[in-house]
């Protein structure tokens, strides 16, 4: 039915399209607001990288209203999506903080809204995506020199960003924060995380195409951008990054196990034998890894426990739809639960922030969301033969599984910098697996 609208509009539409530029390369148009979008996210601020995600929502609300033949395919996935969407909304109406909850429910639509219209374009351009994945390699790059500067000249911590009660001072890590707004190097882990397999998926991208110089240099940014990762001292990335190599190891399995069985065991062999190195050698990498473990006796993670736990509370008095969506709202209605001392703006896990702020339905929703997307690439993964868009699709998988990794431990993931990227990913695979898409 809304095909046939919208059919309808862009027939008392068409002579627009024939008269107008814009409306002819439209895509091209929408592409350079994504790319805008991605770059500002760099240095700017939350205002306006939302603003560029609006521009390219209205773009694609043109191209469907104006440019013949233009027509809405969601998969299952995307249903499963717009359900949290409404339900989100169900909560908001419900909320007791209804101004701070609108807030936070405007930033929301503003990022479905993004996902579909990226998703949009990505459908029907294929190579809009791959040209996306450059620029979001272009800033791990950028992003990568600003770390390697920032972790040479020793940049200070601008708050506490580490626990030093039981520390020696060569244990002690300098912590890289990248120009990402505001300052953190938590933030800058999680933009990492979502970003990192881009430079790795063109490297291989580029190996299936047979170019290999590019593959090189693509191959160095993807070490350069590891580096970074490191360099942030963010655990939440280091576990979130564990677990993308595993992915990247078990995918692998397909190309190398049956005919190169004893080569594959013998470089995995070689990779965590140098992991190991590079982590017995540096003094104040290894105590912030062990840190992890260190459970209570670590300030950083024995806050993080005190959060859980008076958050676990709010979702147990709000657990049919929340309390309202947006950290502000959060805050407020954190303040009656939470132990003296130990003020939060999130609930450091996205899984329960979202209980938390919307309810058990919309959890369930978002999580039947990201299990779909999983799935489908999983699926398309083991049965095409196209080693390329396989490439593609393993990027998009990558990221998803890094930020549901490295969400388990922190809220980054709801900053614009990680969401925009996050969205970008995950349009993707819809576009790469178009045997699962249906008519609206």
């Amino acid at each position: 039915m809304f095909n046939s609208l919208l059919e309808f509009i862009q027939g008392k539409t068409g002579i627009l399209f024939r008269n107008s530029y814009l409306l002819q390369n439209i895509d091209f148009f929408i592409f350079l607001a994504l790319a805008g979008t991605l770059l500002a996210s760099l240095t700017m601020s939350s205002g306006v990288i939302g603003l560029g995600a609006l521009i390219v929502a209205g773009l694609t609300l043109v191209k469907l209203l104006a440019v013949p033949d233009t027509r809405i395919r969601l998969t299952s996935a995307e249903w499963c999506l717009i359900i949290y969407f409404l339900i989100v909304f169900v909560s908001l109406c419900g909320s007791t903080l209804f101004g701070l909850s609108f807030k936070g429910f405007l930033k929301t639509v503003t990022y479905i809204l993004f996902y579909f219209s990226v998703a949009q374009l990505f459908k029907s351009n294929l190579k809009y995506g791959i040209a996306t994945l450059f620029v979001i390699a272009a800033g791990v790059f950028f992003e990568s020199g600003i770390a390697f500067l920032q972790n040479f000249t020793h940049v200070q911590a601008i708050a506490g960003w580490q626990d030093v009660t039981n520390l020696n001072p060569e244990e002690v890590m300098t912590r890289v924060y990248g120009t990402l707004q505001p300052y953190n190097p938590n933030l800058f882990g999680g933009y990492l995380v979502v970003s990192l397999p881009a430079c790795l998926g063109l490297t291989l991208w580029f190996v299936a195409k047979r170019f290999y110089k590019l593959a090189l240099l693509f191959f160095f940014g993807t070490g350069a951008g590891v580096l970074s990762l490191i360099f942030t001292g963010c655990r939440g990335a280091y576990i979130a990054f564990f677990m993308m190599t595993l992915t990247v190891l078990a995918i692998s399995l397909k190309f190398f196990w049956q005919n190169y069985k004893k080569i594959y065991l013998a470089v995995v062999g070689f990779g965590v034998m140098a992991s190991t190195a590079l982590i017995a050698a540096s003094t104040s990498l290894r105590a912030r890894i062990l840190s992890i473990f260190a459970m209570r006796q670590d300030s950083s993670n024995s806050f993080r426990f005190n959060v859980y736990q008076s958050s676990w509370q709010m979702f147990k008095d709000n657990w049919l739809l929340g309390i309202g969506v947006g950290n502000k709202n959060f805050r407020e209605i954190y303040g009656l639960y939470m132990k003296t001392g130990f003020d939060a703006l999130s609930a450091y896990n996205i899984y329960l922030e979202l209980a938390v702020e919307s309810g058990i339905f919309a959890l369930i929703a978002f999580l039947l969301y990201l299990g779909m997307q999983i799935f489908a690439a999983l699926k398309y993964i083991l049965t095409s033969t196209n080693i390329a868009k396989i490439v593609l699709m393993s990027t998009a998988l990558v990221s998803l599984i890094g930020v549901m990794a490295h969400g388990m431990v922190d809220t980054v993931f709801f900053r614009p910098q990680v969401q925009i990227v996050f969205w970008v990913m995950m349009a993707l695979i819809p576009a790469l697996y178009k045997d699962e898409i249906n008519i609206l």
